[in-house]
């Protein structure tokens, strides 16, 4: 642990008191030093799934958010290229720039960023719940970019915490058929609440094949992208949600080009996408509260790094920290 003088805000910031930081597996790859370099930025603070307090602003900034409950955006743009005008999330052609970690982040008391950044919630909103509006963010950015309408039939590939968000988020849309499928069944079977149709693994989906309109790909489900396309109809969409390596062949050219599909990718949440998590969530549309396995204190945090590594048991840890 590290102490220190709290830094006070400057022109157009705020100092959020931070109320929890949610840990992801990219928090876990910091931790290990695994993380790609072009990524990380040593020495960092991080937590960049955060909600928390407004309790100072900055010059400029409008006293009236002391006191509102609050979560933010993340992701560092310029504002002034191309990409951040367009929306892009994380395409700033200055470079990756991240709470969290390539900017100090929230496993801390207090955190001060920019105060446009901000996403309020209402007064009574649960906090706790609130941090996980950082990966519903970026789920909803694979949502939008999917397009889903009314009576589509829609594959959800990867149970884990942003597969349930997708979840919820897509429920939303009245689909047809919402297939969950995750190499886990008692993992993809955690969707069927939370409005998923059927639950499925990789092994039993051949009858699924060429039958989806829309195919979201989660980057920790297992599943290769070329395997998700083939769940796709002839003129589908299939979207890759999170940061994907490579496996040296690359998607398969006959696949797209003989279903003649559109292929997106999404790594990060605009402000657009932000908007709507946040909205879903005020609505209750998003219950975020049954996705949480474990919330310690900050002086735990070598502890909660083991708690992500999965036990065998197919369930994937979503571990809270509190300060």
């Amino acid at each position: 642990m590290v102490t220190g003088p709290v830094a006070d805000p400057g022109p157009g910031e705020v100092r959020v008191a931070v109320h929890a930081t949610g840990l992801a597996h990219s928090d876990r790859a910091l931790y290990d030093g695994t993380r790609a370099p072009e990524l990380a930025r040593y020495p960092v603070t991080p937590g960049h799934e955060w909600s928390g307090t407004v309790e100072a602003v900055g010059e400029g900034v409008d006293p009236a958010l002391v006191g509102r409950r609050t979560v933010g955006e993340g992701l560092h743009g310029c504002q002034m290229c191309e990409p951040c005008r367009q929306g892009v999330a994380g395409g700033c052609v200055r470079g990756y720039a991240q709470t969290g970690f390539t900017e100090p982040g929230a496993c801390a008391d207090v955190l001060i960023i920019p105060a446009r950044r901000l996403h309020l919630l209402d007064d009574s909103a649960d906090l706790g719940a609130a941090t996980l509006l950082e990966p519903a963010a970026a789920v909803a950015e694979a949502v939008l970019a999917g397009q889903p309408l009314p009576g589509s039939r829609i594959a959800v590939v990867g149970a884990g915490t942003r597969g349930l968000l997708a979840v919820q988020l897509l429920a939303a849309h009245s689909p047809a058929v919402l297939h969950v499928l995750d190499p886990w069944l008692v993992r993809a079977e955690r969707a069927l609440p939370m409005g998923a149709s059927a639950a499925v693994t990789p092994y039993d989906c051949a009858p699924l094949y060429g039958r989806c309109d829309l195919v979201l790909l989660m980057a920790d489900s297992g599943c290769e992208p070329t395997d998700a396309c083939r769940l796709a109809r002839p003129g589908g969409r299939v979207v890759l949600c999170g940061e994907f390596e490579s496996d040296g062949q690359g998607l398969d050219s006959e696949v797209l080009t003989a279903s003649q599909l559109t292929v997106s990718a999404v790594t990060g949440a605009s402000t657009r996408s932000w908007a709507h998590a946040v909205r879903a969530f005020r609505s209750g549309l998003l219950d975020l509260r049954p996705l949480i396995t474990d919330e310690l204190p900050l002086e735990d945090f070598a502890r909660a790094m083991t708690l992500l590594d999965e036990d065998g048991s197919g369930e994937q840890p979503k571990v809270l920290l509190r300060p």
